[in-house]
């Protein structure tokens, strides 16, 4: 049977992989040859679903939007991942990343970060736990999201502001692994999405994949069945996306809607759709979608949405794209912005700029009544109120 999980190898179809700079193969493979033992051993599953339970206070609601599924004419409900302890998904991947580090004697946490919440989330588990903790964030970012910034150093994080390249999320990653290779011995480098080298991609799928676990489980009870017709989700890195859809990937009565961020317009050099705009490449350690030029060089996405502002994407998502088993909608920053606008009125939530994407591409699917849809609020809204009010509906 045709799947659309991940290999032995680390690919996912053309996709995925390790390619890593020498000094790092080590780190690499060690981390290869034990994520699995420990993702799947009775000890870590249970410090894991307590902390999920109690400290993040999973699971968290499935929730059925009346007037906005009357605005659309279907189903609609909202995976409320913007309820979870920091205000996002982020938290179920640092939680379960630190618990690894912990596990392979690692005393020195690293993070890179785009809208804070991954840095945030990963400072939270890191003063839960006692670890040390350097967050690298783009200038660009650091600016935007200050309230993030700071709370990372409440929490006692340093924040390692980037002023390469255009200060954002591709630049802090890059300064992240350059870190790493000088401190391979006693550093686990936590990576926020569903990039980088195997086996991160992976790894953050299936600590994220408690997202669809749950979901099946709550449409069970709500709707008397455990798949919906279509599941959305807003894409960057893709960890949010990669936790709605991980139980549904080989199951092909759902259709996977995913959107990513068109910025000014996918016609013009302002934007970060990279599965619209890249062509196959290796960027931070996997092959995957990139954008980039005749020559390979890297382009500067632009996005309104600090967390969807990366050139690359997420190896299962380039290969979901590829294989035509997601249809890729961009999602262009005035529509995020009337979307993000729309939920808050109708629903009384206010949703992150990156969840705006994907209530964005509401309005771009043709929905029978029948329709049962999920979409993930991935975030909340407060760390870009101030965006909000700069453009104010």
């Amino acid at each position: 049977m045709k799947t659309y999980h991940v290999n032995k190898e680390g690919y996912y179809g053309e996709f995925g992989g390790a390619y890593v700079p020498e000094i790092l193969h080590r780190c690499v493979e060690e981390l290869q040859n034990v994520y699995l033992d420990v993702l799947e051993s009775e000890s870590f599953r249970s410090e894991y679903d307590n902390l999920l339970r109690n400290y993040v206070g999973r699971p968290s609601p499935l929730y059925l939007a009346q007037r906005l599924s009357e605005k659309y004419g279907c189903k609609i409900y909202l995976k409320r991942e913007d309820l979870n302890h920091t205000g996002a998904h982020k938290i179920n991947n640092a939680i379960g990343q630190v618990l690894l580090a912990r596990r392979m004697g690692k005393s020195r946490i690293i993070a890179e970060t785009g809208a804070g919440q991954h840095g945030v989330a990963t400072a939270t588990v890191c003063a839960l736990m006692g670890m040390e903790c350097i967050v690298y964030m783009g200038q660009t970012d650091v600016e935007r999201q200050h309230i993030n910034v700071e709370k990372m150093r409440m929490l006692g994080a340093t924040v390692q502001p980037v002023t390469s390249g255009n200060m954002t999320l591709k630049d802090a990653t890059n300064e992240a692994i350059r870190d790493w290779c000088c401190h391979p011995s006693d550093t686990y480098y936590v990576i926020g999405s569903t990039v980088g080298p195997h086996p991160y991609p992976d790894m953050v799928a299936r600590l994220q994949s408690v997202i669809s676990e749950e979901i099946r489980k709550q449409l069970l009870q709500q709707e008397g069945r455990e798949y919906p017709d279509y599941l959305m989700a807003c894409v960057g890195g893709g960890s949010n996306a990669a936790g709605t859809i991980y139980h549904y990937l080989d199951d092909e009565r759902v259709k996977i809607v995913l959107a990513e961020a068109g910025g000014l317009g996918i016609d013009t050099p302002m934007s970060a759709a990279t599965i619209h705009l890249g062509r196959k490449g290796i960027i931070h350690g996997a092959r995957t979608l990139v954008m980039q030029d005749e020559d390979g060089q890297i382009q500067e996405p632009y996005s309104i949405s600090a967390g969807l502002d990366y050139p690359g994407i997420g190896p299962l998502h380039a290969n979901l794209a590829h294989e035509r088993r997601a249809t890729v909608l961009a999602v262009n920053d005035d529509e995020a912005l009337a979307a993000a606008y729309e939920l808050t009125r109708l629903e009384g939530i206010i949703p992150a700029l990156e969840s705006a994407h994907a209530l964005g591409a509401l309005a771009k699917i043709d929905f029978k009544p029948s329709d049962v849809v999920v979409l993930t609020v991935s975030g909340r809204g407060d760390k870009d109120i101030e965006t909000y009010l700069k453009h104010l509906a």
